[in-house]
């Protein structure tokens, strides 16, 4: 599933394409995703400009001249591609099967939405309500904002018996992190993924060294793969720990060996050695 950097990445490739652009017409190939859209969705989106495209942790989010907010989620396997109007064809081929949902903006530049396992939403969000939205009231700071800081994670893992690495998966703590990118942070922070959330507070919730570690490696490794994926850098992506099962750890200085577990159902890689 796609992940904060990820996210953003799309966010930063459709945003020419429509902020400030009217939204002339809302192709919907099929009545939902993985839930039905909103009533009258194509018509409350049509002849509106979009006024901004923001990101909230995994969730797009295109503030319309309406007043009204477009709320997309990609889910596991949805992406956007931008294309000449001129160039959409008014049959989808059989290649475009996926091609659920086309914005057509006065940019001139359709805008595809592609979802192959349906996992994705899109809903409208009325004005005002935007901060009471079920899914976004629940989300908690953005890490690479100001709101984000050591002492925040420690107060959000305090006393917590579930591990670190379901602590960070948890949104209400960190809002965008997902799979990889907790692998990844643990280890720039030589944290063990197995060890208690609790352990980044002291019995009063201030934050401990840990968390100052844990805060920081967050901030970076979603720094870096954003900029990577800037410079258009997605078939070659190699991570620290994530996929590596069995590869001698890349820190420096250290001989252990990268370790594929299981946490939640998930896939967990880390180093035995170096993170504790």
């Amino acid at each position: 599933m796609p992940e904060l950097p990820e996210v953003e990445a799309v966010r930063r490739r459709i945003a020419p394409s429509m902020v400030h652009a009217r939204i002339e017409a809302v192709d919907l190939r099929r009545p939902d995703l993985r839930r039905p859209f909103p009533r009258q969705f194509a018509k409350r989106l049509g002849g509106q400009t979009v006024v901004a495209l923001t990101r909230r942790g995994k969730y797009l989010l295109a503030l319309l001249s309406s007043g009204e907010t477009l709320l997309m989620h990609l889910g596991m396997s949805g992406s956007f591609r931008v294309i000449r109007a001129a160039r959409m064809p008014r049959v989808p081929r059989a290649r475009d099967s996926h091609d659920h949902v086309v914005f057509h903006m006065s940019s001139g530049r359709s805008v595809v939405f592609n979802d192959p396992r349906r996992f994705g939403v899109m809903d409208l969000i009325r004005p005002g309500q935007l901060q009471h939205h079920p899914v976004l009231s629940a989300l908690g700071p953005e890490p690479l904002s100001d709101d984000f800081d050591a002492a925040g994670l420690a107060r959000a893992c305090a006393g917590k018996r579930t591990s670190l690495k379901a602590a960070l998966l948890d949104q209400r703590a960190v809002a965008g992190l997902g799979n990889i990118y907790a692998s990844e942070a643990l280890h720039v922070a030589r944290l063990s993924p197995r060890r208690r959330a609790s352990i980044l507070a002291t019995p009063g919730g201030a934050p401990r060294e840990a968390a100052h570690r844990l805060a920081e490696a967050i901030r970076h490794v979603l720094l870096k793969a954003i900029a990577r994926q800037a410079r258009g850098r997605y078939g070659d992506e190699r991570f620290l720990v994530y996929d590596r099962e069995d590869e001698l750890c890349s820190r420096k200085g250290c001989a252990g060996t990268i370790r594929r577990g299981a946490q939640g159902g998930r896939s967990t890689f880390s180093c035995p050695v170096c993170q504790r």
